[in-house]
């Protein structure tokens, strides 16, 4: 995924990527923000996450219950006409296509108690219609990385020359969808929303309608649907459903609709295949998506995410393995290889379990199910059919007996996560050591966009291959070492993770500043996973702090989120 404009996109699925995607970003919005923010940044790749069953998500089935106020309650009859992207003039369609204007302010890893310089960048958007609130049932969707790390949004239509600013009202990450509002009333004059429209077909003609990058005036690149399957999303660090066209998706057309002939969106643009091998490919988020999106911000007001069965899996294609597991000539399924410690299947399913049905439909030896007509699909679309706190039923082979089972889902919780969620990252300082936890963000700003094969390798398995075992559980890393008088000899360390603190294990940020300001001994010893040990004079520690903090203009000596876990007043933890 080539980045443009310094975003921080592309973060891996499990295990590392061996496709190219890039996300088609907001394009920057001046030739000084493209040279100087990367805009020859090298590919990063993306590839399918393993069988780790709740990193796939998708959603459909709210479109079927009426007693959902869902956007599938107001699509209607689209009056005929004639073919091609003259069509879309016809019906108007393309008035609701609107630019969006985003300035970004990222968070520094390196120096989380600051921002980075801001920019600014441009991207595209429509209209679409939700019944029953103060906005007039009309909003704005985009994608999720057009507005990440925002400070300011505005939008701008087709045929009027003000901007006006709009409000973010929920991103999802994983999906790379954002939903947004302008409180102003003369925006929403005489603008009629999208109607969005089913799943496309094989070969059907789309037109992807944005601001892509080499003009101001709105375009329309026309092409076919060539394949639809999950897909991986490299801002969201998922697999969800996607729909591949022929059509170029370019940087600034993130967050364009894609229209059928019919002039129904069909979809979202977010991202375009990066390899050398193929053009003219481009990613679309198709409508289940956006419905389980827009329908999980309706029932929750915001977005919760798409949830996790918890465990990991593997195929059953060797008859071999099926016969040693007691399974019939018949019996199909695939195999459950491990169950995650803290996952709602814990005790609920086991190692060894053939997972042979979920909702009643047939799991194939190759770990698909049955889509549509004569198509199959990775049989993790009907997990991402559920939303966060559904429960799904199976059916398993256990021991050569089939056990129907229930197992709430919920949204996955990694040990590492891949996402900052648009807050800041949390830190700690003491004495001139600086103290963060790890992320995929971490490792990207620290390592570079190659952090896959960059970054040490005990990190990289913390990150692909490490769960949770503990709640709350967190790698707590030493970022780097402020030089002062406390910590003369230690100043060539970073980047490594804390294991104990006075002999006792770690278990997150915020317990280990727990066992800083409880400590009483004389000595602040903190131990790292590469056996290296930092000893320092608890009676230098605070002054250095306090020293460190005026010197490199540091706030607080924590982050606002551990002051407000520990109960911190927001005074008492300022420099002086």
């Amino acid at each position: 995924m080539r980045v443009v404009g310094a975003f921080s996109s592309g973060r891996p699925p499990h295990p590392p990527r061996t496709a190219s995607v890039r996300v088609a970003c907001a394009q920057p919005r001046d030739r000084r923000q493209q040279a100087g923010r990367g805009a020859s940044q090298p590919v990063q790749e993306v590839a399918p996450a393993p069988h780790v069953e709740g990193i796939v998500s998708k959603g459909y089935h709210a479109l079927h219950d009426p007693h959902l106020n869902t956007a599938a309650r107001y699509l209607g009859e689209v009056p005929s006409m004639p073919e091609g992207a003259d069509g879309l003039e016809t019906i108007n369609v393309m008035d609701a296509v609107c630019k969006v204007f985003c300035v970004h302010t990222e968070p520094d890893m390196s120096l989380p108690w600051q921002r980075k310089r801001q920019y600014s960048s441009t991207s595209s958007g429509f209209v679409i219609a939700l019944e029953g609130d103060r906005f007039g049932g009309k909003y704005l969707l985009t994608n999720a990385h057009s507005v990440e790390n925002h400070s300011q949004v505005k939008v701008k239509r087709r045929d009027d020359d003000s901007k006006f600013l709009a409000k973010v009202l929920a991103i999802g990450t994983e999906c790379d969808i954002a939903l947004l509002t302008v409180e102003d009333p003369e925006f929403w004059k005489d603008v009629e929303p999208v109607v969005l429209g089913p799943l496309p077909q094989l070969q059907d003609s789309v037109f992807v309608v944005g601001y892509p990058v080499g003009g101001d005036t709105i375009s329309v690149t026309s092409g076919v649907v060539s394949r639809i399957e999950v897909t991986s999303y490299a801002h969201g660090a998922t697999e969800l459903l996607g729909v591949q066209i022929d059509a170029a998706i370019n940087s600034g057309n993130s967050g364009g609709p894609v229209f059928n002939e019919a002039g129904e969106c069909v979809g979202v643009a977010f991202q375009s295949y990066a390899g050398s091998e193929a053009e003219n490919i481009g990613y679309v988020i198709p409508t289940p998506v956006i419905h389980h999106f827009l329908v999980d911000y309706q029932r929750n007001g915001t977005f919760t995410g798409f949830p996790a069965l918890g465990i990991q899996w593997q195929r059953m294609e060797s008859a071999t393995l099926r016969q040693s597991h007691g399974m019939a000539p018949g019996q199909k399924g695939v195999l459950v290889r491990e169950v995650l410690p803290l996952s709602e299947a814990a005790g609920v399913l086991q190692p060894g379990d053939v997972l042979m049905q979920f909702d009643q439909t047939q799991i194939a030896n190759d770990g698909t199910v049955g889509f549509r007509s004569n198509e199959r699909i990775a049989y993790s679309f009907l997990t991402s059919q559920k939303f966060t706190g559904d429960v799904a039923s199976l059916r398993v082979l256990r021991e050569g007996k089939e056990l129907d089972l229930c197992i709430k889902l919920m949204r996955p919780d990694f040990l590492v996560p891949h996402h900052l969620f648009n807050k800041d990252p949390s830190y700690f300082v003491v004495a001139g050591l600086v103290f963060t936890n790890l992320t995929e963000p971490y490792l990207a700003s620290e390592f570079g966009p190659d952090y896959l094969r960059e970054a040490p390798v005990k990190l990289l398995d913390r990150l692909l291959y490490t769960h949770k075992d503990r709640p709350g559980q967190q790698v707590v890393m030493l970022n780097q070492v402020l030089a002062c008088e406390a910590t003369i000899g230690y100043e060539d360390i970073s980047n490594s993770q804390v294991a104990k603190f006075n002999d006792v294990k770690v278990n997150s940020l915020q317990h280990l500043v727990e066992l800083v300001q409880e400590n009483r001994e004389p000595f602040m010893r903190f131990n790292l996973e590469s056996k290296e040990v930092l000893v320092l004079d608890a009676s230098l520690a605070q002054a250095c702090t306090e020293e460190m903090q005026v010197f490199h203009s540091i706030p607080h000596a924590l982050s606002k989120d551990l002051r407000e876990a520990l109960g911190i007043p927001v005074v008492a933890a300022q420099a002086a």
